[in-house]
């Protein structure tokens, strides 16, 4: 199952240019696109990390945060951050936060370039995981602290993305406040 079929294409303030199949935009000259990035913690102030699919077109087997993706055309980012939680990871129970509205990024690998407006969202859950193996090979929690040493301490171990995501995302003094309300602790 294709967790989206369409991209919605943007210039860089965000004003909908069009619509493509997923299948066509990543190449080595992307256009511009809507995308996303989730930051899913449990009530212990792990973070849930995955390893993308091999079988994905961009960054395969690649270490990321919990999950990304793109919003299809008429779809609110909330609404798309929930879909791809429960299609990627069997998600359904969670409270979702958009914490970076405005983060947008460029990065590649193999030849294909990723180029999106990318707002980081935040989200809650203690819920069992069961992952998509179309999207993730695999996950595993880690502290938030110890995610954040790795990201500082040995760069380049994760996606360029959600090591950049990870970095604003402690130095927010909103995903602060939702960590410490969510999970007791300080990021």
């Amino acid at each position: 199952m294709s967790v989206s079929t369409k991209v919605v294409l943007v210039d860089k303030d965000n004003n909908e240019l069009g619509i493509m199949e997923k299948s066509k935009v990543h190449t080595d000259n992307t256009p511009l696109h809507r995308g996303l990035s989730v930051f899913l913690l449990n009530s212990e102030g792990e973070l849930l990390l995955q390893k993308r699919a091999k079988s994905k077109l961009t960054f395969p087997g690649v270490w990321s945060n919990s999950c990304c993706g793109h919003p299809q055309p008429g779809e609110e980012g909330i609404d798309a951050a929930k879909r791809h939680l429960r299609c990627e990871l069997g998600i359904v129970d969670s409270k979702i936060f958009l914490v970076l509205p405005d983060y947008s990024y460029t990065a590649k690998m193999n030849g294909v370039k990723e180029n999106e407006l990318c707002p980081v969202f935040v989200g809650f859950s203690d819920e069992q995981i069961e992952f998509n193996p179309e999207e993730v090979e695999t996950v595993v929690w880690i502290m938030w602290k110890d995610f954040l040493r790795e990201v500082t301490e040995k760069p380049g171990t994760y996606s360029s993305w959600s090591e950049e995501e990870a970095l604003l995302l402690d130095s927010s003094k909103k995903f602060n406040e939702l960590m410490t309300k969510h999970t007791g602790k300080k990021s």
